[in-house]
């Protein structure tokens, strides 16, 4: 570990010369340096619940500090973790064509292996980026890795084999693509409803864009193993996520359910069905309400096992990972800002409070490093990066749905949670336009940078990201350059810049039965042997920025194309629009966008739209951000520079007017120059 620096990591300013990354991930920074003076700016209030003037002077210095720790990390993130993708990935050497190496580390700890939990989750986010934004490089790396998955479900384990589906619950596997067959927790039943949801989404992707028979004959047959897996096996019990609990996992029965509910509605896409989809997700959803302790008032992570309190950043995690913007703040799903899940949050990121000397003194309310969970012993138990990222990703996934329906509820099961910011708040619902859910809203805003600014100041002055970061002086440790540890920064970012995931359950996947039931349905599992895809397949529909090599084009239609018939598609109700401007700036200057409506800040400068420059080059200059807005809506806008010192320079007149689209577009792009 000790020159793992200097072998390892390239500086940012040499990234794009990694091979096979220059097209993908181009550094955003004016200068690398800025990482090393993040720490800095880290604001932690010790002492009482902070009062809504503090609140508003914490947020504007978080704020300062993330944003260019956001822009700076997200092409190394990105890179480093397709650095871990074999062949030809800079860390992955030996690996075989579309295997996720977990950590190029190979001793003390060992993770020179591919784990199904971590490559699933990696590639969902990879799917996701390449769904918002056409990239031929990232394509190749989802066919390589749908290629490699095929080949795993047929290799015989020491969980089973696939003539029964026992083997896809194997957990870990070689890089070569053999089985592992030393002692291990097994099986773990997360790996086939995760790996189905990201090829699923995937599948999706070619369905929109007219290649519904590639979906159908090379991914739908692994996806359909996978789900034959989870409606056989899922009342069984396994390991948890960290391979260290056998029971019921409620990151693994939340993935479930979503995967079934998912499953189900891609069959019926492609033209056949699902019944043990059908059949089965809604008990499973009955399943997952005993994970609910109302007496205890948080998600008990792990159930048919004893010997913990139950309060695991599992849950955090299976809270974020079946994220569903379009159905509220559900709580039979847990979603994010759903009661459960902000009680939940609370508990489990307090629990870690009193048991982190860097945590030390922080009062409640105020972001502290979140690990795994308070019994934790695994390298003396410390905090790690993507826990602490995923209570981040939580907020912002809460903070999204509070914006978008124009309300936050509070119950007397959230409570807790809401008084952390505003002691004398009380149960009810608080319109956008109170001053209690201005209060509300933009103190969880400012806890939620809190987390990613844990992130920023532990992180390695080089941007990479281990495993864990010590409990006592925030070194990071274990792993490094943890693949699952880039994915989760990635998804954290995402969230935060308003780039939602699509939705899966609508108000089909939520709905609890009144009678649990633990039927399963053996499954029938059959080798997916076609693997090879057709060249070419690039987006012939929607809107969206398509990135060949170093060409950007944008392409408009109204007509989405099935692969044999064109029909009219439905007027968008709502559309992402991604605001693009040019302008020159130095180190510690974020640009925003402010505006005259609500999710545009109200011309409020302190909740105007921070932009992103992860794509920021010294001849292209572009800030870009992300907003959803009612379609047809016509708004007012203007750009803002703010310096670090906090203090806000306007473009010069007029104000900018933009309508937004009606019709069939739910996504477009405004590009603008900055006015002088």
């Amino acid at each position: 570990m000790a020159d793992f620096n200097l072998e390892l990591h390239p500086a940012a300013a040499n990234i794009t010369n990694i091979s096979g990354l220059s097209s993908i991930a181009q550094p955003a920074m004016h200068a690398f340096s800025s990482l090393l003076l993040l720490g800095t700016y880290a604001v932690q209030a010790v002492l009482g619940r902070p009062d809504a003037t503090r609140i508003r002077r914490e947020g504007e210095v978080l704020k300062r500090s993330v944003d260019p720790f956001i822009a700076t990390e997200s092409p190394i993130a990105l890179s480093r973790l397709l650095c871990n993708i074999g062949a030809s990935g800079c860390y992955a050497s030996g690996a075989s064509s579309g295997v996720v190496v977990a950590s190029p580390s190979k001793t003390n700890p060992d993770y020179w292996y591919t784990w199904t939990r971590d490559s699933a989750l990696t590639f969902k986010t990879i799917v996701d980026t390449f769904s918002n934004s056409y990239d031929a490089n990232l394509q190749s790396e989802i066919q390589n890795y749908i290629a490699a998955q095929a080949h795993l479900q047929g290799v015989s384990n020491p969980s089973g084999s696939l003539s029964d589906g026992a083997g896809l619950g194997e957990p870990k596997f070689n890089v070569d693509l053999t089985e592992f067959t030393g002692a291990w927790g097994r099986p773990q039943r997360d790996g086939p409803a995760l790996r189905a949801i990201a090829l699923i989404n995937y599948a999706k992707w070619l369905i929109n864009n007219g290649y519904t028979s590639t979906a159908t004959s090379i991914v739908w047959p692994i996806v359909k193993n996978d789900l034959a897996y989870v409606a056989q096996y899922w009342n069984q019990t396994g390991y948890d996520l960290w391979e260290e609990v056998q029971g019921s996992s409620f990151f693994t029965v939340a993935s479930q359910h979503r995967a079934l509910v998912e499953g189900a509605a891609l069959a019926t896409s492609l033209g056949t069905s699902c019944t043990a989809c059908t059949a089965i997700a809604p008990q499973v959803l009955c399943f997952l309400q005993s994970f609910w302790s109302s007496s205890s008032g948080y998600i008990i992570a792990n159930i048919n096992y004893s010997g913990r309190s139950g309060k695991d950043a599992n849950t955090l995690l299976g809270s974020i990972h079946t994220f569903d913007p379009t159905v509220g703040c559900d709580a039979a799903t847990f979603q994010p800002c759903s009661d459960r899940a902000l009680a939940n949050h609370k508990v489990v990121t307090d629990s870690f409070r009193s048991i982190y000397t860097i945590n030390s003194g922080i009062a409640e309310g105020v972001a502290v490093a979140v690990g795994r969970y308070p019994e934790d012993s695994y390298y003396n138990g410390n905090p790690w990066y993507l826990n602490t990222l995923a209570a981040a990703e939580q907020l912002y996934d809460a903070l999204y749905v509070w914006n978008q329906q124009g309300s936050i509820t509070v119950t007397s099961t959230s409570l807790a949670f809401f008084q952390d910011f505003l002691s004398s708040v009380t149960a009810g619902t608080y319109a956008s336009g109170t001053s209690t859910y201005t209060t509300l809203y933009n103190a969880v805003q400012t806890y939620a940078d809190g987390y990613m600014n844990i992130v920023a100041t532990y992180a390695a002055s080089n941007g990479s990201l281990s495993e864990q970061f010590s409990k006592s002086t925030g070194t990071p440790l274990s792993a490094y350059d943890l693949t699952w540890s880039y994915a989760a920064f990635l998804t954290a970012a995402n969230s935060r810049a308003g780039l939602i995931p699509s939705s899966w359950s609508a108000s089909s996947g939520n709905t609890v039965p009144g009678t649990c039931s633990a039927t399963s349905i053996v499954g029938s599992y059959t080798s997916a042997t076609s693997t090879s895809f057709p060249t070419s397949q690039t987006p012939i529909s929607g809107t969206g920025t398509t990135t060949t090599g170093t060409a950007t084009t944008t392409a408009t239609t109204t007509n989405i194309v099935s692969s044999s018939t064109s029909t009219s598609c439905a007027t968008a109700t709502a559309v992402a629009v991604t605001f693009d401007v040019l302008v020159t700036t130095t180190y510690g200057e974020t640009i925003k966008i402010a505006g005259d409506v609500s999710q545009l800040g109200s011309w409020n400068t302190a909740s105007a739209v921070a932009l992103s420059a992860s794509q920021y080059t010294s001849s292209n200059p572009l800030w870009s951000g992300t907003v959803t807005l009612p379609a047809g809506q016509v708004i007012q806008y203007k750009y803002i520079n703010v310096a670090s010192d906090g203090s806000v320079t306007w473009e010069a007149d007029p104000n900018r007017t933009y309508t937004v689209p009606a019709t069939c577009a739910t996504a477009v792009t405004e590009s603008d120059t900055w006015q002088s």
